[in-house]
């Protein structure tokens, strides 16, 4: 499931092997922000889980995906609250031209 847009040029490698939490050319979704806090209560129980294992390795890379998911929220949350004070403007009126008038305009 997609959570959102790769800003990556298209047909290039993808550094992050398909990590896109971690990716900073993913533009995240709003749709999506249910499903990435999913992803981030997973990787606090499976962070939670590396430690009392004794994984040290995979402790660090959870962290720094964990730190992804945080900052794709950040986005998320900035991106809703700027959306949301947004000003409906409308359509603007048409001026006269200097010195006319409706009468003047109707008259031979």
């Amino acid at each position: 499931m997609s959570i959102g847009t790769c800003g990556r040029a298209f047909s290039t490698p993808c550094v992050h092997e398909h990590a896109c939490v971690r990716c900073a050319l993913l533009r995240p979704d709003p749709d999506q922000r249910s499903h990435i806090e999913e992803i981030r209560d997973n990787l606090i129980a499976r962070i939670a889980e590396a430690e009392r294992e004794g994984w040290l390795g995979e402790v660090e890379g959870l962290k720094a995906s964990l730190a992804g998911v945080e900052d794709k929220l950040a986005q998320v949350d900035a991106l809703v609250k700027r959306q949301s004070i947004a000003v409906e403007l409308g359509m603007p009126g048409v001026r006269q031209p200097a010195g006319t008038t409706e009468a003047r305009r109707a008259s031979p």
